[in-house]
């Protein structure tokens, strides 16, 4: 019996990811939780290991091909398998006339003996949907009632509140009845629709192809016959339908022509050059009519209408407030041009702002445990550690992963683990560990000209610290107007547990070991 390889869950709120590299070809033996591939998501590497012990039998989706979550992989003979058809012969007493390749017994016993004219019908249906997932919406159809298809292509696509799924088929044939239409919710172990299994492009009948042979019907285009047996991203094919594209209207950047997604926003972001300008039009007059052609309304999708409902819910649970402040950063930028030179010299790392800022509250913290700590429930959590979160820019966007233990660090430790983060973030390295656990969150809007902002808490942390642009402004010195870098800094803290006294001195003690970096060496 053949084992199947699926994709693991890949975090929260990411529904796909590409296969990067395969460690194992077919016909290779692997030992249980030996690693198999790689797959990379737009924020973490997920290793897959290996199901069972065997033979990997089959590759479903080759190095580049975009998955997601729960899609076949590859599928494994275990140790000791006599073949497919001879289990088969075992259990029914008939030769099968195809092996499946989803290892479904269920499927397998489905299967007509007389071949692809005999069909039986076999029930699609939910797969598993992860721990604490009880239903699901069906968010799109790739076949229609009377498509045919090969074993493992994909059907359809749901969408629960953490992740999408993808239904592949479990076996060649066509389909009969969608059952549970676009926009329907559906529980784990439903019916989704019927298919009638040996009528499938991919289910070994006597019939030829015409695109599989090397000279296609006449009038047929080259590439229109390659491009007939490449499976495209389901993602792609999912916004395809959304935006009304058709495949010949994308050009697929993937392995033999395979179309992904980043493909289709190409598509839709080119201008369509055989479009000749427009005559003007005469200007008409504004009404809720001419609005409304220009509008596009899109259902929510199911997991951002949870997105939408976690961060109102973080709103509405913690007394959010914020405190603000403005620091002077002079005596940090002295103190970091003057020994930057020796100390990226001996410690082999530059000198920033990010450790400053990372000692200053963990000073502060010490002072105003409060800012540092959970509620949960009715009791009050407080941790004698401080697991800084420090935002990392990528091109995907922001990330968080946390310094651990950054209270115990001294400046060179810190530089040297936010750089080595910073590079694993850019290149997509970070596991989800990296960015979990931590106690207190800095925001550095400032990269990116940010004046003045309010952060939102990262539940269940009681504290954020926004950092802003440094911005030189007139200030009064001893009775003169002087010329100061100077920078906004902003607390937002749950109310509940942090009172107004303990926030604002918090705020002043980080505005204290900035303006003053040498209170930090004398733990002032």
């Amino acid at each position: 019996m053949s084992v199947e390889v699926r994709v693991p869950t890949l975090g929260e709120s990411v529904s796909e990811a590409t296969v990067a590299t395969w460690f194992k070809k077919p016909g290779d033996t692997v030992s249980v939780d030996e690693m198999l591939c790689e797959l990379e998501t737009d924020k973490v590497t997920v290793e897959v290991p290996s199901p069972a012990a065997g033979k990997l039998a089959e590759i479903v989706a080759a190095e580049g091909d975009t998955v997601g979550v729960d899609a076949l992989l590859a599928s494994i003979a275990e140790s000791g398998e006599a073949g497919s058809s001879t289990d088969v012969r075992e259990r029914d007493g008939t030769a099968p006339t195809y092996d499946a390749p989803s290892g479904d017994d269920e499927v397998r016993k489905a299967a007509p003996a007389g071949g692809s004219d005999g069909g039986e019908t076999v029930d699609i249906m939910v797969p598993t949907l992860g721990e604490s997932v009880t239903e699901a919406t069906v968010s799109t159809w790739f076949k229609k009632p009377g498509d045919s298809f090969a074993a493992d292509e994909m059907l359809c696509e749901l969408e629960t509140d953490k992740v999408s799924v993808e239904v592949p088929a479990p076996a060649a044939g066509t389909l009969g009845e969608i059952l549970a239409e676009e926009g329907t919710t559906v529980e784990a172990g439903g019916k989704l629709a019927v298919m009638t299994t040996g009528e499938g492009s991919g289910s070994g009948g006597a019939a030829a192809e015409p695109a599989a042979t090397p000279a296609s019907d006449a009038g047929d285009a080259p590439q229109d016959g390659a491009r007939s047996d490449t499976e495209d991203a389901p993602s792609a094919k999912k916004l395809m339908a959304e935006k009304g594209l058709s495949d010949d209207q994308v050009t697929g950047s993937g392995r033999d022509g395979r179309i992904m997604k980043e493909d289709v926003l190409n598509a839709l972001n080119q201008p369509k050059a055989s479009e000749a300008p427009a005559a003007k039009a005469p200007p008409r007059a504004p009404s809720a009519a001419a609005d409304a052609d220009r509008e596009e309304r899109v259902k929510m999708t199911r997991l951002r209408q949870t997105i939408a409902r976690r961060l109102k819910e973080a709103q509405n649970n913690a007394a959010m407030l914020t405190t603000y402040n403005e620091v002077d950063m002079s005596g940090v930028m002295d103190i970091r041009n003057e020994y930057k030179d020796l100390f990226f010299k001996k410690h082999g790392v530059k000198l920033g702002f990010m450790s400053f800022f990372v000692k200053a509250c963990c000073h502060a913290l010490q002072e105003v445990p409060d800012v540092n700590a959970e509620i949960d429930g009715t009791d009050v959590v407080y941790k004698n550690y401080v697991h800084m979160g420090v935002a990392v820019g990528t091109p995907s966007g922001l990330v968080v992963p946390v310094v651990r233990d950054a209270d115990q660090k001294g400046f060179a430790a810190i530089e040297k683990e936010i750089s080595d983060l910073g590079v694993r973030a850019r290149d997509g390295k970070l596991s989800m560990a990296d960015m979990q656990g931590g106690s207190f969150t800095i925001s550095n809007g400032g990269v990116y000209g940010s004046l003045m902002s309010s952060p939102i808490l990262n539940p269940p942390q009681s504290g954020i610290l926004g950092m802003h642009k440094i911005q030189d402004r007139p200030m009064a010195e001893k009775g003169q107007v002087v010329i100061k870098p100077m920078m906004y800094l902003a607390l937002s803290y749950d109310h509940r547990i942090v009172d107004g006294k303990g926030a604002v001195t918090f705020l002043v003690r980080v505005k204290e070991a900035l303006e003053d970096p040498r209170r930090l060496l004398m733990d002032l």
